[in-house]
């Protein structure tokens, strides 16, 4: 029993030191900012978007219809190029029957600012996982699209209607999919 108190002890030790890393971590994160924020492109502009979806996908072979959510995140770290960001994006998409379909993409989005509209394009790559009848395919998946932004009279936010072409092959067939999503941006 002494033995297993010094264990516990040790771990203790671990998880203090651990955690004043941490908080040492934090705490210079947190004073290099307002310094930082002093300097004009440091700190990155962007948006977090989050949204319902409806979707034509196909099942191996069937195409059906799924609701869904969608949300992404997007970064314009260039300045130089304040049109071009880097997006992360992921959905997820349901059928009463128990099929469910998670897709997470990222990749450029190029975008423009037109009065209170702001239309984008992107083309983006990633991993599809879909659960079908006990089975779990994990395809690729290409996914390209565009919409736009509509600022709202409240600060910082927008509303967005976009639309996407879903591409992946997987149980020997190619699958050619569609997706329309609606919600609300936050812009920082």
């Amino acid at each position: 029993m002494a033995s297993f108190a010094g264990v516990l002890a040790g771990e203790e030790y671990f998880v203090s030191k651990t955690a004043s890393v941490a908080l040492a971590c934090l705490g210079f994160l947190l004073c290099s900012l307002p310094m930082s924020a002093q300097f004009n492109g440091l700190l990155p502009n962007g948006n977090v978007y989050g949204g319902v979806s409806y979707a034509q996908l196909s099942n191996a072979v069937v195409k059906q219809s799924y609701r869904g959510w969608n949300a992404s995140f997007e970064a314009l770290p260039f300045t130089r190029f304040p049109h071009l960001g880097l997006v992360a994006d992921l959905s997820g998409f349901y059928r009463p029957t128990g099929v469910t379909q998670y897709n997470l993409v990222g990749g450029p989005r190029l975008s423009s600012n037109l009065g209170r509209w702001r239309p984008f394009i992107d083309a983006m790559v990633g991993i599809r996982h879909l659960t079908s009848g006990g089975f779990i395919y994990n395809p690729m998946v290409i996914d390209v699209g565009g919409g736009a932004d509509y600022k709202l009279g409240f600060k910082n936010f927008s509303w967005r209607v976009q639309g996407d072409y879903m591409h992946s092959r997987y149980a020997s067939a190619t699958q050619n999919d569609y997706r329309a999503s609606t919600g609300i941006v936050w812009r920082f």
